[in-house]
């Protein structure tokens, strides 16, 4: 009897990657000139990144800094989900962005529902925050990953654990 062939679906971001990139960002604020004398600051928590700035337009600025870092050491920046600019002390503003890790039940979901709209022999089921697929012929597996990097789920999406 053949033994079944699976692999994960995760959305997952390297921390360290992440950490790389907030650290070029604050170095590239504390060297550049329209940042000279300003208090802007850009500091990283475990699920989610402080920028403080004077204004707006520097605080975008950071935040262009970050995704260019971000883009340049493999990180999707469909990971960084921006909160509410709001007003802090001394009249600068601040914004906290949240670090989007794992596959939420409803995206998971959707996952599952275009999985199955292949018809495809396979099967799907969620764990925790992944999804796991696994089925008889490897090639229906290649073509469920084909088919879920074709779509648009609004997160970025691996694939580990191929069995």
């Amino acid at each position: 009897m053949a033994k079944d062939s699976s692999f994960d679906i995760v959305s997952q971001v390297d921390m360290q990657e992440m950490s790389n990139a907030v650290n070029q960002t604050e170095k590239e604020i504390s060297q550049r000139y329209d940042f000279r004398g300003s208090t802007a600051s850009i500091e990283l928590d475990e699920k989610f990144i402080k920028i403080a700035a004077e204004d707006d337009y520097k605080l975008n600025a950071i935040l262009d800094i970050l995704r260019a870092r971000m883009a340049k050491r493999g990180i999707p920046l469909r990971c960084l989900d921006p909160g509410k600019v709001e007003a802090a002390a001394k009249g600068t503003v601040r914004q906290n962005i949240n670090i989007v890790q794992g596959i939420s039940k409803e995206k998971a979901k959707a996952i599952i529902a275009a999985i199955k709209a292949t018809k495809l022999k396979v099967n799907t089921q969620m764990q925790g925050d992944q999804v796991r697929v696994s089925g008889a012929k490897k090639d229906d597996l290649q073509a469920v990953i084909q088919t879920l990097r074709a779509g648009d789920f609004g997160i970025d999406l691996q694939f580990i654990n191929m069995r």
